[in-house]
């Protein structure tokens, strides 16, 4: 990757050179992923891993897969400043603890939601006794018209209707 010199053809160095006090060359393998106008990228990463390791696992890498190990190593650095002991580890742990807890909220949410609808139906569900294509009238006394009565085992009518 060719870099934009300043005047006279000078080369301006990296933030991983320009940390490490030493000359920046063409082929630097910081320079494509530490720019000199991000140097808190590299003191971090710098600081947690050290220039040496950083490099040698670069160098490891295809081109292509240096810039996603570059953004992670950056990401990592970060986690570790904010906790030395888990780093990384313990932003996992909390994020599966949030989703354990929203999945939780969700599941109740689903069943209310449920429950809900189901009082909804029951609401609105004519009575059972009742046909919902038969319309009676309202004001019709219909006790005198059906002699409705059961008959037991021992033979006694009682009326269904009697007031």
């Amino acid at each position: 990757m060719r870099r934009k010199g300043h005047s006279h053809g000078a080369v301006s160095p990296c933030a991983a050179c320009k940390l490490l006090r030493r000359k920046c060359v063409n082929d630097c393998v910081f320079a494509p992923y530490f720019p000199a106008k991000e140097p808190y990228k590299f003191a971090i990463v710098h600081k947690i891993f050290g220039a040496s390791n950083v490099n040698k696992m670069l160098q490891v890498l295809s081109e292509n897969h240096r810039s996603d190990a570059v953004n992670s190593i950056v990401y990592e650095a970060n986690a570790r400043v904010q906790d030395p002991v888990y780093g990384c580890v313990g932003i996992i742990s909390s994020l599966q603890i949030q989703l354990e807890t929203l999945q939780t909220q969700l599941a109740f949410a689903q069943a209310e939601l449920v429950h809900m609808k189901t009082l909804h139906r029951i609401d609105t569900k004519p009575p059972p006794y009742m046909a919902s294509g038969i319309s009676l009238p309202a004001n019709k006394d219909l006790s005198n018209d059906v002699d409705m009565a059961f008959v037991y085992e021992n033979g006694v009518g009682e009326s269904l209707w009697s007031c």
